[in-house]
This record gives structure tokens, sequence and C-alpha cells, in this order.
């Protein structure tokens, strides 16, 4: 009685793996990243810096909204 052992994974499962592991590495490495307490630029934190940032941005757009000339009145009439 002749017994058969396959040790060589087969072609489907050697891709799956080498796709598999690369994959779950990036995905695992892609959840690092800085934390909402964590310090950031200027001694504030992550979150703070975020929320300055937004609120520089609406300040920006609402002066841009203000500087822009609107329609010039003319003292003809309109034809």
């Amino acid at each position: 009685m002749k017994i058969v052992y396959f040790h060589k994974m087969t072609s489907l499962g050697a891709k799956f793996v080498t796709f598999a592991l690369p994959v779950f590495g990036a995905l695992l490495l892609s959840a690092c990243g800085p934390a909402e307490n964590d310090p950031g630029p200027g001694g504030v934190t992550v979150g703070e810096a975020r929320a300055l940032d937004e609120a520089a941005e609406m300040l920006d757009e609402q002066n841009a909204l203000l500087t822009e000339p609107g329609p010039q009145a003319t003292d003809s009439p309109v034809e």
C-alpha cells in the first residue's frame, strides 16, 4: 500500500496566498495613522488642526464671496 502526501499547493492556492498576504498586510498598515488626540503641528492635536483647517477654509470662502464684484447699477434704462 502506497501512501501519497500532497505537500505541494495547488497553483490556485499558491496564487491566492501570493495575492492575499500582501493585500492583507497593506490593509493592516492602512489602518495605522494618527489618532484624533495625537500631537500635531503647532502643539495642537490632529483633530484640532483639522478643525482649524476647516474653519480657515470656510472663512476664505466667505471672504471670496464678499470681495466678488456684483452687478453694477447704471443710470440708463434697460432696453
